[in-house]
């Protein structure tokens, strides 16, 4: 039970940023696969830092600290980049970034935490099809990139 509940926050935090900030798809989805590439080259190395700092190593550890590695690059883009102007790509944008990001997190977080009950056949739904999530989002955040229009340069920067 407690998974679902692990789940459902980091779902609901995670949409909530990304509605609220009305940021692309895009831009945030390439930033989770570029967190997730720095989680796996630096993740055991940033446990190490962590248990520097006094945080007992651990699996619990390791798995904060791949998920914020995963989710930094992301949460930073949070506050800057393109928007959507409408609140429907709002809302959709804000639920394929939130699914794309479950999909990453779910292999450091497996590590973790232990599904039981009815919550085991959507646990392994979701591991089972996180790869296939993961292509489809990147595919998805690319042709979202070449949607996006370029901010039209202001008056003072034209040459008349």
């Amino acid at each position: 039970m407690e998974i679902i509940i692990v789940y459902f926050v980091l779902s609901a935090a995670l949409f909530a940023g990304a509605f609220v900030t009305k940021r692309r798809f895009g831009l945030l989805g390439l930033a989770l696969a570029a967190g997730h590439l720095l989680s796996s080259i630096w993740g055991f190395d940033a446990g190490l830092v962590a248990g520097f700092f006094g945080f007992h190593g651990g699996p619990l550890t390791d798995a904060v600290v791949s998920s914020i590695l995963v989710l930094l690059p992301a949460v930073l883009l949070l506050f800057h980049g393109y928007t959507y102007k409408g609140l429907v790509g709002r809302t959709i944008g804000a639920i394929m970034f939130t699914v794309l990001a479950v999909a990453f997190l779910s292999e450091p977080l497996s590590h973790v935490l232990v599904a039981n009950g009815p919550a085991i056949m959507i646990y392994k739904a979701l591991l089972d099809y996180r790869m296939t999530i993961i292509g489809v989002g990147m595919v998805v955040a690319i042709i979202d990139l070449f949607l996006t229009k370029p901010v039209h340069l202001s008056d003072k920067h034209r040459k008349h």
